[in-house]
């Protein structure tokens, strides 16, 4: 099948409550103009430079996501346009984040990233830590006016085990069900990003608003 019938067989299947982001990492730009021909707007890479190439060479009403590992020296790069970061574990982060967010006269949304897997090779944050930025974010003193919290990603181990990826995910919603009660209604948390080629289904039954898909469209590496 082609991008664009892999596109539309995903599309079909998903609740209108799902936003889908082609995860183009890796993936040359006529690739990616296929997508864009049948209708796709979001793309997730997971390399800073490689965006920003993608983003120049590309249409601009595209919404770019960062879906990997940001390191903070190099946010710099994306900040002018990227639309969702979604990996972000630490106020450090999120500091820098704001500063180049301000530098481009611009509000920058960002999700926190979850540790919930059962590997040493996730990033992510624990509750305790999600609590301390949240709370830090609440505080009007801070300065933090060029940042957006708007919700939560989680990846589940890497695992055939069905069980413990829906035990995972479950877990992830209660985060986001508890954190959401805790706060002000004014600050809500909106996304919840979980869900890849080989476990969306079972994340959008979990509760997931945002999957993140890459083979399933484009094909393999």
């Amino acid at each position: 099948m082609s991008i664009t019938q892999n596109l539309q067989k995903i599309k079909s299947a998903l609740p209108s409550t799902v936003t889908l982001i082609a995860v183009s990492k890796t993936k040359p730009i006529p690739y990616l103009m296929e997508a864009y021909d049948a209708g796709q707007r979001i793309f997730g890479e997971n390399k800073i430079q490689e965006m920003a190439e993608k983003w120049e060479a590309m249409p601009k009403d595209i919404k770019w996501h960062m879906i990997g590992h940001v390191q903070t020296n190099k946010v710099k790069y994306m900040a002018p346009f990227v639309s969702l970061i979604h990996g972000v574990d630490s106020l450090k982060l999120l500091e820098e984040i704001n500063k180049q967010a301000k530098k481009n006269n611009r509000i920058i949304d960002c999700l926190l990233q979850m540790y919930i897997a059962e590997e040493e090779t996730k990033f992510g944050l624990d509750e305790k830590e999600l609590d301390e930025i949240l709370q830090f974010i609440k505080n009007d003193k801070n300065e933090m006016k060029n940042i957006r919290i708007v919700g939560l990603m989680g990846m589940a181990t890497f695992t055939n085990n069905q069980t413990q990826i829906k035990k995972e995910f479950t877990h992830l919603k209660s985060i986001f069900d508890t954190t959401n009660q805790l706060l002000t209604s004014n600050f809500q948390l909106l996304t919840l990003s979980m869900g890849m080629s080989g476990d969306y289904q079972l994340a959008i039954e979990c509760g997931s608003t945002m999957i993140r898909i890459g083979s399933s469209i484009f094909g393999g590496r």
